[in-house]
Parts: C-alpha cells; structure tokens; sequence
C-alpha cells in the first residue's frame, strides 16, 4: 500500500499534472454554478481537449471537473435556491434558509469542510477496499437495487416528519412523471402525445431548474421581497461552534455516500437524499431541519462528495459506470487504449494510484479555493432582487436551452416553475417529488429486471438476504416511528388515569 501511494504522489506531484488539476477543479466549480450544465455534460464537452495529453493527466484533469462541479452547483443552491445538478438538490432546502437569514458563508464554508473531510475518508476507503467493495458491488443485482429504491424513497418521503402523506405523494408524483417517454420492458412509447421530444422522458435538469428556481423567484415576487439581505461579513464566516455541529453529520454522510456511491447506478443523487433523511431523524438538531440547520448542509454535501469518489469502485475495479459522469469517464479510459478492471491496477498501476492520489489533491485546492471565498460569494445576495431576479430567471432558461439546444427544455423550466409556485404556495414538499423522477427510470428498470429474473414473479425478492435485510430496513423506518408514537401516547393516557385515581 506504501509504495503504491508513494507511486501514486510521484505520478500526481509533476508541474502537469498538478496544473491541469488545478484546471480542472477550477472548470468544474464554473460549470457547477451554470444551471443545467453539471459534471456529465462539462466532462463529455470538455473530453475533446484532453486528446493530446497523457492519459494520467487527462484523466486527472477531467476527474477534476467532476468534483469541482459538485461544489459549484452547491454555491447557486444556497444562494439563490438554484441546484447547479440533482445531488445538490437537498443542500437548498437549508442552505437557502442560511441565505436568507444572513449565514450563506457559513453555509458555504461547512459545504467545502464536508466536502473535503468526505474526500479524504472515501479515498481512504477507496485506496485500501476497492477490489474487495467491488465484489461486494457485484452482490447487488436487480433484487437489491429494487430493495435500494424503495428504501431510498422511503426515507426521502419523510423529509417533513409527521407529513408522510404529502412526502408519499409527492414522491408518487415524481415516479409517474418518469414513466413519460420509451418504458423500459416493452419499448413502446407512453404518454408522448406524438410530441417526438417527450420520447426521451421529461428531463429531471430542466424540471429542477423551474421548481426550485423559478418556482422561488415567482414565490419571493408574490410575497413581495424586495429588500436584499444585509448580513455583515463577520455573519457570513463560519464559527468554530458551528464545525463542531456539523462533524457528526459529515462523518455520517460521508459513510453513507460511499456506501451508496460504489453501488452501479445510485450515484451521488440518491445519496445526498438518503444522507438528509437519516440525519433528519437522528440529529439533536431535527426540529431545526428545513429551517436552516447547519447540518443540512453539511451532511447531504459529504455524502455528495464521498458518492462521487466511490463512484470510481466499479468503474476502475470492474470497468462497470457507477453512475452517468463515470459513464463518460468510461469511454474516456477506451478512447486512451485503457480498460479498467481487475487488471488495470496490476498493468496501469502509476496510472490508477496517480489519479486516486490526484482526488486528494484536487479536494485541497477546492478547499483552498472556495473557503476564503465562501463569504465572498455571499455577496451576492446584497444585490437588489429587482435586478437579481432577472438575472436568475435569464440563467435558468439559458443553462436549460445550452442542455440539448432547443426551446423544448426552456418550455420545460417555464411550466415547472409555475408547478413549482403552486406547490410552495400549497405548502407541498419538492425535495420527494425531485428524487421520485430521478429514480424513476432506474426503480422501473429494477423492477423489470427483477420481474424477469422471477420469470413474473416478484416474490424473486424475498429468496435474497440482502434485498430482505434492506426492505426490513424501510419497514422499520415507516412503522417504529408510529409504533413508538402510539405507546407515547397509551403511557400518557395511564398517567393521566393514574393521577385521577
């Protein structure tokens, strides 16, 4: 292990490499911030630049742009309720609060804290058990992945404590949604209307942008917002008691993101969601959740950033994409004459141990970049919301159209920024139905898989000890909450009958 990292640094450590890093991670945090961009699309726009360089540096270069993006789209989440890609989704939901009570530098700072810290846990893990997580990875077929589905929505319907309900609808809404466009069993198209744009699906980039952005942008004009937050520069730094907080939640995301990012096909989406919900639930802090808790932040970025390094298990050790910017970087290594597996680390191992060993670097002049500046970037929320409102709506429909060049995606983000006014005026929880498109089209593709592999039957499920360990696991979360309520309250009823007598 020793001399694989000393190999790894030396290959890293050249004025190249070091330089197209820093290139990189700095490209990535510029296209995270544009809307409807994100890390798969600025990898794959991007890819033909790398052509003439070595393959190590190439590969660098671009694994920096993945995770310099994931922090760049958390900058417009938190300041102007904006997620630059669907794993930044969840970090709104407090971040933007923390904007709007002065502590958007905070925000921002705890964000590239958990980043890095996540960083350094998941290359620790990813350096010493990548081989033998990815055979783990291979235990899960198309029952697990179903099981995981399910429980991921689970846990994402009850974001707002006692509204299950509205969460569970919601995350229906989500999942039907996704079935628009080419199913995945039968190939037949469904609910297109003969609209040949609608056969891909309803794109889940351009419903984020309107129901977050331009759902809050008309939200803030009806309750007539109007003057910017004046927070003074000291508000917008973090504190030490503030760290101190939020180190639980990062240790937590950062397990849990990559536990779900070395699975094919999660990706760092699912896993900034289910990082929330279970902090929601364990956290001294809940009853501040949705309100501007530190931990919000903290945890769903880690999971996000540990997800996104896990992300690298199966794609080196198996050559299987676990989610769709490693699918790029995929074809990346194929172009360059590579092909990732179990052998690429015996046959490329200055290769392998130079771009791990390169995350690490990457994540330290992320950290070195972003944390002075998190208060300046703050800033930005002095501007007046009658110019900054403008300026958000024409980002929007930008970064929507540059997504596949056509009005199609900016029809798109204008009719969901109205559902998204309809629902923040109805007071209806976002967050589930985002995950619910997200996940559609890989629960619908699980449950085909899994359909098949029971020759119709889905009982296929309940022969495989893991799939049965994790829908246990999503039973427990729906009924011991309820469970334990209901005792609460028959303890409380024999007190106050025992009082009486």
């Amino acid at each position: 292990m020793f001399d694989n990292l000393l190999l790894g640094f030396q290959t890293a450590l050249t004025w190249e490499n070091l330089v197209w890093c820093f290139v990189g991670v700095l490209l990535g945090t510029v296209i995270g911030l544009l809307p409807g961009l994100g890390s798969t699309t600025g990898v794959a726009v991007l890819l033909p630049l790398t052509f003439t360089f070595e393959p190590v540096t190439a590969l660098i270069m671009l694994a920096g742009i993945y995770y310099g993006a994931q922090y760049g789209g958390t900058i417009t989440s938190v300041l102007i309720a904006t997620p630059g890609e669907a794993a930044s989704v969840v970090t709104t939901i407090d971040g933007y609060q923390m904007a709007k009570q002065g502590r958007a530098g905070a925000a921002l700072a705890v964000a590239a804290i958990g980043s890095f810290i996540a960083a350094i846990i998941s290359l620790a893990l990813l350096m010493g058990l990548a081989p033998p997580l990815a055979g783990l990875a291979l235990e899960f077929g198309p029952a697990e992945n179903l099981a995981i589905m399910i429980l991921g929505l689970i846990i994402v319907v009850s974001f707002q404590g006692g509204a299950f309900v509205r969460g569970a609808l919601m995350a229906m809404v989500g999942l039907l949604i996704s079935t628009v466009g080419i199913a995945a069993g039968s190939g037949e198209a469904r609910f297109t209307f003969g609209n040949v744009d609608l056969l891909s699906g309803i794109p889940f980039v351009e419903v984020m942008i309107g129901l977050f952005a331009l759902g809050e942008v008309f939200h803030q004009i009806r309750m007539g917002a109007e003057k910017p937050i004046r927070a003074r520069f000291r508000d917008m730094v973090i504190t030490r008691k503030d760290v101190t907080r939020s180190m639980p939640a990062i240790l937590r995301g950062s397990g849990i993101g990559f536990f779900l990012g070395m699975l094919p096909g999660a990706g760092s989406t699912l896993a900034s969601f289910m990082s929330y919900g279970i902090e929601r639930r364990v956290s001294r802090n809940r009853a501040n959740f949705g309100k501007g808790a530190i931990e919000g932040v903290a945890s769903p970025e880690s999971a996000n950033n540990a997800a996104a390094n896990a992300n690298f298990v199966p794609t080196l050790a198996l050559g299987i994409p676990g989610g769709a910017t490693t699918a790029v970087l995929l074809g990346a290594f194929t172009i360059y004459g590579l092909q990732p597996g179990p052998l690429l680390f015996e046959q490329q191992p200055d290769l392998v141990w130079g771009l791990l060993v390169s995350f690490f670097i990457g994540n330290v002049l992320l950290l070195v970049l972003n944390l002075p500046l998190a208060p300046v970037f703050a800033q930005m929320l002095r501007i007046p919301y009658g110019y900054l409102y403008p300026l958000i709506i024409l980002t929007s429909c930008i970064g929507a159209y540059s997504v596949s060049n056509n009005m199609f995606s900016v029809w798109v983000v204008l009719i969901f920024g109205v559902i998204g006014f309809v629902l923040k005026e109805l007071d209806l929880p976002i967050a589930p139905l985002v995950l619910g498109l997200v996940l559609g089209p890989l629960f619908e593709k699980a449950l085909v898989q899994t359909s098949a592999v029971g020759e119709g039957s889905l009982a296929v499920v309940f022969t495989r000890p893991l799939a049965v360990g994790i829908l246990a696991c999503a039973v427990a979360l729906v009924a011991l909450p309820r469970i334990a309520g209901a005792l609460m309250k028959g303890r409380k009823a024999n007190e106050k009958e025992s009082v009486k007598q």
